[in-house]
């Protein structure tokens, strides 16, 4: 009795002692889920943090490569001008003789360039280094008369026949690009002619992105800047000695040359710098990316800053929050690990104080688990029957497709081969005609027109099952000419005494290009049929110009006509199946003509207003 009584205190003191334990267990799983949670997050913040960098690294250098396309192309534009100049007439004639009627003339003349070619200023100086002629001779900071002996651009285009020079003008003020070159005469030099070239409408464009640019020179000083305030700084501190060389030169005026409010430590590569800069009206630091690239043909350098913040932040916090799901779920099932340890230890010690209840308890499990067992038989066979359902539903929307593809091809046939019938028509009624009028020579021609009608009804069915299932005709070299010639054939049965609406400039040589004719004949039918069925309603002056250019390797075939133009929410759709304005029409036209010329490396465009429809259609010229 004695042994039963201390056994029983025993295990009372044990379950006693079960939810203190059990606490200390639990502060001790969050104390270790809190910790780790920290140094998670810590370390995955630095990965996301570099993979950020990484990918804003990339996007800041492609958008760094098209800034630089961008200023490349307003450079090449205005480096031929000067070249140029330097071979006009009237310009050495003006160097050796200086007539006052010539240098009005020459006047207006670089004035009527410079608006034409957005140079900022065009000028002529003589070998003494003095301009007689400039495009801004009326106004009143005009370069007339100015002696430009001191410039480098001047000097060196003399020694070297041309040169390229970026300063702040010592009359008009404003910085630009002096492009020259060298005019010369029979008996030597004349004299040099300049083109200042500026970055204004450059500089808008750039600061369209929102980012930071900026272009430095050898020397580090910016040159063109998206910031107004920037230009004239410099990267690094120049030395007084420099900056008193620079000074000398008059190459930026009285600029400070004063640093740029930044500071610049390296990241991953050599070409990418972080950058912490105070922007103009800010008080606090912000942080960038910023990428260096070469500027081609040019001594020049191009920083491209992106605001590092929001592109870190975001994918800091993205990364902390699959982090933390990750986590939490391992959180969870070790939380459910524990817990269910817990509840087994306090089984066997319930099992313990309980003995005579353990069968019963067993039992009681035993028939939980049978019906845990039926329930899942239930669910498996209820999971079976509705896997067996979808595969029917499955089964279902494939015929529907199917049905769906049927209806698109028969309606395509249906509108492509509504010209082929109505010519067949035409030319049936005119062979009985000439059969009547003992004609037959004239009927056989006409009914061998209809077999090769049939032949080309039999093409076009074929290329709109296409639409449904990839298909591709043989391309070979095709006469243009002979395309339009044909294409023109089918239309005139049903749009007699409209025809004359229709303008068709070729040129005298004949074009050949890839593709198959009775395909691309196809194509040109949809589309003169739309514009005569788009003038339908006009008055007598409707007109449809038909006209051709040559590339190197495309033909270019444009169709223009005055009608009232296309609805923009039609234009939007255009090339899209069943979208159309017409009453009667399918709205497949366009789409098969697409997908032909697309099968022979073609394309085709549209343009439309209220003044008419243009459309253009590329074809692969044949070698």
């Amino acid at each position: 009795m004695k042994c039963e009584i201390a056994h029983t205190a025993t295990m009372i003191d044990t379950h006693a002692a079960a939810p203190t334990s059990n606490r200390r267990n639990w502060w001790l799983f969050g104390a270790i889920c809190a910790v780790t949670l920290a140094l998670a997050f810590w370390r995955v913040g630095q990965i996301a943090r570099d993979h950020a960098l990484l990918a804003l690294a990339d996007q800041t250098r492609i958008d760094a490569s098209l800034d630089i396309a961008l200023l490349r192309t307003v450079l090449d534009k205005q480096r031929a001008l000067p070249l140029v100049l330097s071979k006009d007439r009237e310009l050495g004639q003006a160097l050796q003789t200086p007539r006052a009627t010539a240098i009005d003339q020459l006047n207006r003349k670089l004035e009527v360039l410079a608006q034409g070619t957005q140079a900022a200023v065009i000028y002529l100086v003589n070998l003494d280094g003095t301009a007689i002629a400039a495009s801004n001779w009326h106004e009143p900071d005009s370069f007339v008369g100015n002696d430009y002996n001191f410039r480098p651009y001047f000097n060196n285009a003399m020694k070297n026949g041309r040169a390229e020079y970026f300063a702040l003008g010592n009359v008009s003020r404003r910085p630009g690009l002096y492009i020259s070159h060298r005019v010369d005469g029979p008996d030597g030099p004349l004299g040099v002619v300049v083109v200042k070239l500026s970055f204004d409408q450059l500089e808008k464009d750039w600061n369209k992105t929102g980012r930071p640019t900026f272009v430095v020179d050898k020397q580090e000083v910016v040159l063109i800047s998206t910031l107004e305030t920037w230009r004239f700084m410099t990267l690094k501190t120049l030395t007084p000695q420099r900056i008193a060389t620079i000074r000398d030169s008059l190459q930026f005026g009285d600029a400070p040359l004063q640093p740029l409010p930044l500071s610049i430590s390296p990241a991953a590569n050599e070409d990418t710098f972080l950058v912490d800069a105070v922007m103009p009206g800010a008080r606090r630091q912000t942080k960038f990316l910023a990428v260096r690239s070469d500027v081609p043909t040019t001594p020049w350098d191009m920083y491209s800053l992106s605001p590092v913040k929001q592109p870190v932040k975001a994918a800091i916090r993205e990364a902390q929050l699959m982090t933390f799901i990750v986590l939490a779920l391992l959180a969870t099932m070790a939380g459910i690990l524990l817990r269910r340890r817990q509840r087994i230890a306090a089984r066997i010690a319930e099992a313990q104080r309980r003995q005579v209840e353990l069968e019963q308890r067993v039992a009681e499990r035993t028939h939980d688990l049978s019906l845990a067992r039926d329930n899942l038989e239930a669910e498996i066979h209820e999971h079976k029957k509705t896997e067996t359902m979808l595969q029917g539903v499955q089964q279902d929307l494939v015929h529907a497709n199917r049905l769906a593809i049927m209806g698109q091809v028969a309606a395509g046939v249906a509108h492509e081969i509504n010209q082929p019938v109505a010519t067949i028509r035409a030319y049936a009624d005119n062979a009985k005609t000439f059969i009547d009028r003992q004609r037959f020579d004239s009927a056989r021609e006409n009914l061998s027109e209809i077999s090769a009608l049939t032949e080309r009804i039999g093409t076009i069915t074929s290329d709109l099952r296409a639409l449904a299932r990839k298909g591709h005709r043989p391309s070979e070299p095709v006469s243009l000419s002979q395309v339009i010639s044909g294409a023109l054939m089918l239309l005139r049965s049903r749009f007699a005494g409209r025809m004359d609406q229709l303008e068709i400039s070729l040129p005298a040589r004949d074009l050949r290009i890839l593709g198959h004719r009775v395909r691309l004949e196809q194509v040109l039918i949809n589309l003169f049929q739309n514009a005569l069925e788009a003038l339908s309603a006009q008055d007598r002056d409707g007109y449809i110009k038909v006209s051709t250019r040559e590339h190197d390797r495309h033909v270019i075939l444009t169709i223009a006509d005055n009608g009232p133009g296309i609805p923009k929410q039609i234009l939007d759709n255009l090339f899209k199946p069943f979208n159309t304005s017409k009453e009667n029409g399918l709205g497949l036209g366009l789409v098969i003509a697409k997908e032909i010329l697309a099968d022979y490396g073609g394309q085709i465009s549209v343009e439309s207003s209220s003044q008419g429809t243009l459309f253009q259609v590329e074809f692969k010229k044949a070698e």
